[in-house]
């Protein structure tokens, strides 16, 4: 349990690092090689254009995992555990969290990056959490394999060339022909690159659950669920005004996760 709760402090202050050591690298290193082509007109230049579509998606992000934090689920007091009352959870999807210590509605799974439970109140910017996270690392990704590009005269054009790349850095690093700084980013190509395709997976799996109405606690205790259309379960997760949930991070779309409830 001592190891949990660490990890349950130490995973988001991981998060936060790699979104501050992103936005550094997109502001000081990104940016500048993009606006040294004279020839761009100045309204629609690269740089504008990669920096509003960048802060586009690290608003998102940044802005869906504040969400995730602040609406926890609503600890119900059903159920401590087996031992701590002798009246029944009012759900099968009900789990009582050890690390958090309470009792939540719809569980999915406690979710260590944020230090939080996903329920039926954040699971929808989780979601948008998620797919933002992963577009912004993978935004990042092609951002620095084009800086990598150009400041050292790689070409990509070879489908092996981004495999290659790190064990080729590293030999030229120590003999001096890779500086440090350029060693760094190349080291957060790949960062990016697993992080991006983890949210991306993890978002996946999550809608796949969703159109089917489960929670991934109830998947892995075997509950049965009840069919219903996957418009009503989409519905009842992203709201009725999604699209407005899709661009801008806020709470209340109109969804009406926080008023249903399992029979």
């Amino acid at each position: 349990m001592l190891a949990l709760r660490l990890l349950n402090v130490v995973a988001p202050a991981y998060f936060l690092c790699i979104s501050l050591v992103t936005f550094v690298l997109q502001l000081f290193l990104f940016l500048p090689s993009m606006r040294e082509d004279p020839a761009a007109a100045r309204l629609f230049s690269p740089a504008l254009l990669h920096g509003a579509l960048f802060l586009f998606l690290s608003a998102n992000a940044l802005g869906n995992y504040v969400l995730v934090i602040q609406n926890s689920p609503d600890d119900l007091g059903a159920c401590q555990g087996a031992s701590a009352t002798k009246a029944p959870c009012p759900s099968p999807s009900t789990h009582f969290c050890r690390v958090c210590a309470r009792v939540t509605l719809r569980h999915d799974h406690h979710c260590f990056f944020t230090g939080n439970c996903i329920g039926s109140r954040n699971m929808r910017n989780f979601v948008l959490f998620c797919l933002y996270t992963s577009l912004a690392c993978l935004y990042s990704m092609v951002a620095g394999v084009a800086y990598i590009s150009a400041v050292l005269s790689i070409s990509f054009a070879h489908p092996l060339a981004f495999l290659t790349l790190l064990p080729t850095s590293i030999s030229q690093f120590f003999s001096g022909a890779v500086l440090g700084s350029e060693m760094f980013v190349i080291l957060m190509l790949y960062l990016w690159f697993a992080i991006g395709l983890a949210c991306a997976g993890f978002c996946c799996h999550q809608l796949l659950l969703i159109l089917r109405g489960q929670t991934r606690h109830q998947l892995r205790k075997g509950v049965a669920v009840r069919a219903r259309p996957w418009r009503k379960n989409l519905q009842e997760v992203f709201g009725k005004r999604w699209l407005l949930g899709l661009l801008v991070p806020m709470f209340n779309v109109g969804s009406e996760s926080s008023k249903q409830q399992d029979k």
